[in-house]
């Protein structure tokens, strides 16, 4: 059996492929928190991100009181998402070329602004449905320079050494959110009304804007930008597409995007036609999976590397995962595979974030992210329409089952894509008197023959 890091890491870099900087295997679970300007970024992000979930809540909410329409509330989400697919990759070129923590304050302005609007016009009783739409699309325009920001800004603020855990921390962050902020809403929008859930997120973004203005500019790691030029939208693309590692790694997290995460579709479907238990039920599976995905980001927080065997590893078991709970004859043994789907799934997300994040040169890494994050987000709008009508033509069962296999189809042709590409071949055999199955190099392999 390998020893070698060939065994438990990535496949080694490429003439293309930059060096990764070594970092620790195992970091405390809140490390990066030690760093004051990460620690400014994150306590702000607590308040903003309750305040965002708050915001998709009462969005839905007073664009169905509004029109009585489900599809009008589809087509709001629809424009949130809308500038991501078709500006996504210009945003990661502007955010090359900007300071990101300047970026960041302007995108953060833009969406408070967004909120306090929404929020004026909802409490003065003039609200219509078009000024949603409109505050919906303005906010998909500003994530779409946001998103890939906020995530290449990370690196600066923790260096190399943090990279994995501060993005382990932040997806925790996000999770513990969509747990606080639906019930928040809920009981806002019953108390007192939509509008002062819209204030609310509105003022939130005061938290994150006053973190980036307390930040220390000279503890900031220095990361080169790309001077302003012609073709860097194609130079990103050529920069990925002559990286296999970056490539399927992307083309991994699409592939589970677009078709393993359509929860929406199948968890209603579930609870009310399947099981019959209505809106508690499906509440129930969201939270536990809500559940799940906080306890794989925290776990990943301890993680000291973003190995792609773990990344393989986790992509399988949840696309299995999603078969078994397709055939599950109970509510409630349903609902317990919710979690370690939503800890798997978490898993992917961290450790795909991170390995494109590590393994990408500084100057490059707002134009990768950018179409990380286009793919993975821009699945939805593909993935969910198909998920739909497999459900309504073959069932939700068929449909949550299409999916996993889906997902785990494609998590196992990756897997062998990357092993040959790292020059692995796959070692079985016993350790400690259980089955052991891993990657080692093909060297390896081959001393280990004659022994066999």
């Amino acid at each position: 059996m390998s020893t070698g890091p060939g065994a438990d890491s990535a496949p080694a870099p490429s003439p293309t492929t930059p060096d990764i900087p070594a970092v620790p295997r195992k970091s405390s679970m809140f490390s990066s928190l030690r760093i004051r300007n990460y620690r400014l970024f994150f306590v702000g992000q607590v308040v903003s991100n309750i305040g965002t979930w708050m915001q998709r809540i009462a969005q839905d909410w007073l664009v169905l009181s509004l029109t009585g329409s489900a599809t009008a509330v589809g087509f709001t989400t629809a424009l949130q998402f809308l500038p991501m697919l078709l500006f996504g990759l210009y945003g990661g070129v502007l955010v090359d070329r900007l300071p990101k923590r300047r970026a960041l304050l302007f995108t953060q302005t833009a969406m408070a602004l967004t909120g306090v609007a929404l929020a004026v016009l909802t409490l003065s009783g003039h609200v219509q449905v078009w000024h949603v739409y409109l505050a919906a699309f303005a906010v998909g325009l500003a994530t779409v320079v946001d998103n890939p920001a906020r995530q290449s800004f990370v690196s600066e603020m923790v260096g190399p050494a943090h990279l994995q855990n501060a993005v382990s921390l932040n997806s925790a962050n996000f999770q513990s959110a969509r747990l606080i902020g639906p019930a928040v809403a809920g009981l806002m929008i019953t108390g007192v009304g939509t509008g002062w859930a819209f204030l609310f997120n509105g003022l939130s973004f005061v938290a994150t804007i006053g973190g980036l203005l307390l930040m220390r500019a000279r503890e900031l790691h220095v990361v080169e930008r790309s001077p302003r030029g012609k073709g860097q939208l194609r130079e990103g693309l050529r920069y990925v597409a002559g990286r296999p590692d970056l490539t399927w790694t992307i083309v991994l997290v699409g592939f589970i995007g677009t078709f393993g995460f359509n929860f929406p579709v199948y968890l209603s479907a579930f609870a009310d036609d399947v099981f019959h238990a209505g809106a508690g039920a499906y509440s129930l599976f969201n939270t536990l999976m809500a559940v799940g995905s906080l306890a794989g980001a925290l776990l990943a927080a301890r993680r000291g590397t973003a190995r792609m065997r773990v990344m393989i590893a986790a992509a399988v078991a949840f696309g299995g995962l999603e078969l078994v709970a397709a055939v599950a004859p109970s509510l409630w043994l349903f609902a317990l595979i919710m979690a370690p789907i939503g800890m798997f799934g978490m898993t992917v997300n961290v450790t795909a974030n991170t390995s494109v994040q590590m393994s990408t040169d500084p100057v490059m890494r707002g134009r990768v992210l950018s179409l990380y994050m286009m793919v993975f987000m821009g699945g939805t709008p593909i993935g969910a329409p198909i998920a739909g009508w497999v459900t309504d033509a073959y069932g939700v069962r068929a449909g949550l089952a299409v999916g996993g296999a889906i997902a785990t189809a494609a998590a196992v042709v990756v897997g062998l894509v990357l092993a040959r590409i790292g020059n692995l071949r796959l070692s079985i055999g016993w350790h400690r008197g259980h089955p052991h199955v891993r990657f080692v190099p093909r060297e390896a392999q081959e001393q280990l023959a004659p022994a066999a």
